[in-house]
């Protein structure tokens, strides 16, 4: 049987490695070992991170909404039971995305809830 010689294939998984740490700094960009540890480290913070990115989007439409709803005079936890018993099946982040560039249908929606579950909020106040 004839020799192997792993020379080609190791040159290969070196250049695949370092073409993937294209843009990194100091020696992380061409040394191979070094261009590995910090690849590998990359893909940790990506995985964890996609997962945390989920986390931080919901996060932050709580908090659009929250603000948008008190500036109504109801509060987030009021809104979403009031939604739940009117039937509205919007998620948050469309009702972020209302709250932040569609006011006025966030404005129907607060009233409708408002009216249905008794709140006294600033929208019932205005028709008054």
């Amino acid at each position: 049987m004839a020799r192997v010689k792993r020379g080609v294939t190791a040159r290969a998984r070196h250049k695949k490695v370092v073409a993937l740490a294209k843009g990194y700094r100091g020696r992380s960009k061409n040394c191979y070992r070094a261009a590995l540890q910090r690849l590998e480290k990359a893909l940790v913070y990506a995985y964890r991170d996609r997962r945390n990115r989920k986390r931080d989007f919901r996060r932050l439409w709580i908090v659009r909404i929250n603000a948008a709803a008190r500036q109504w005079g109801i509060k987030y936890s009021q809104l979403m039971k009031g939604m739940a018993l009117c039937g509205i099946e919007l998620n948050r982040k469309m009702l972020a995305e209302m709250a932040v560039n569609d006011k006025a249908a966030f404005e129907k929606v607060v009233s409708a809830v408002a009216g249905t579950c008794g709140y006294a909020c600033a929208v019932n106040q205005q028709d008054k």
